[in-house]
């Protein structure tokens, strides 16, 4: 009985500790996980839009670690990247200068008046105001799960006494392992207002999940951690993608 304890618990500090030694290089895990964080370009179609602007949505969520990652600003830079790659004509926002605002307003009140006095230089031609709104962004769900060798070494110390009991103890102890994990889930709305009107030409909601998690764990001295996350600005930005493909299908 005594030797095949020690074996078992031999054998689960083997595996941790090769497992730590060879699940790869940590610069080669850490490259790897970044790769999925990285801007990914989609194929839009080939057929030309109409010119545009974007003009700054809202971000309604209340949740802090969202609104200090990201903001209305970074939604509509997202947009006219990826408006001109669908081949939309992007008028960019820095042209309109300060008039940029008041457009803005203008188009959110619905008033054709105002906007028709800026109808004129580069505004002239423009038919789209696009705007970007975050509605939602929040974690919904979080969960741990740990385990510690200590009680386990203690238990099997204490039943086999001796030298035995005592490396035993110390193998079982130096086991430890940890894992969580959290999803974010993130709404984004996109509006097409009539840049002569102001009136609602079309809408859509795009909603997707973002999971961060991570583990570790070690065995007789050497640990190993893990995180993977998909950052919120990235996520912002694949939502966009997704709204942007959506639109696409209007031309």
């Amino acid at each position: 009985m005594r030797f095949s304890v020690l074996g078992v618990l031999a054998l689960l500090a083997t595996v941790g500790l090769t497992g730590c030694v060879t699940g790869g290089s940590a610069s080669k895990q850490a490259n790897e996980a970044a790769d999925q964080a990285m801007y990914q370009p989609i194929t839009y179609s080939d057929k030309p839009g109409p010119m545009l602007v974007v003009i700054p949505g809202e971000i309604k969520s209340a949740n802090a670690t969202y609104t200090q990652k990201v903001t209305s600003n970074n939604i509509a830079d997202y947009a006219e990247l990826e408006l001109g790659k669908a081949h939309y004509v992007v008028l960019e926002r820095s042209d309109l200068g300060p008039m940029l605002k008041e457009i803005e307003v203008a188009a959110n009140l619905g008033d054709a008046t105002q906007l028709k006095k800026f109808k004129k230089g580069k505004f002239k031609a423009t038919n789209w105001l696009v705007r970007f709104d975050i509605l939602k962004a929040e974690p919904v769900s979080e969960v741990k799960k740990s385990f510690d060798g200590r009680w386990i070494g203690a238990i099997a110390g204490s039943a086999i006494g001796g030298a035995g009991g005592y490396a035993a103890d110390a193998t079982a102890s130096s086991i430890h392992a940890n894992e969580a994990a959290a999803v974010w889930i993130v709404g984004l709305r996109y509006k097409i207002l009539d840049a002569n009107t102001g009136e609602q030409k079309a809408t859509g909601y795009i909603e997707d999940k973002m999971e961060i998690n991570s583990k570790g764990g070690g065995a007789l001295g050497v640990s190993q951690s893990e995180t993977r996350v998909m950052t919120l600005d990235t996520m912002s930005q694949r939502l966009v993608q997704k709204a942007v493909a959506d639109m696409d299908k209007l031309k």
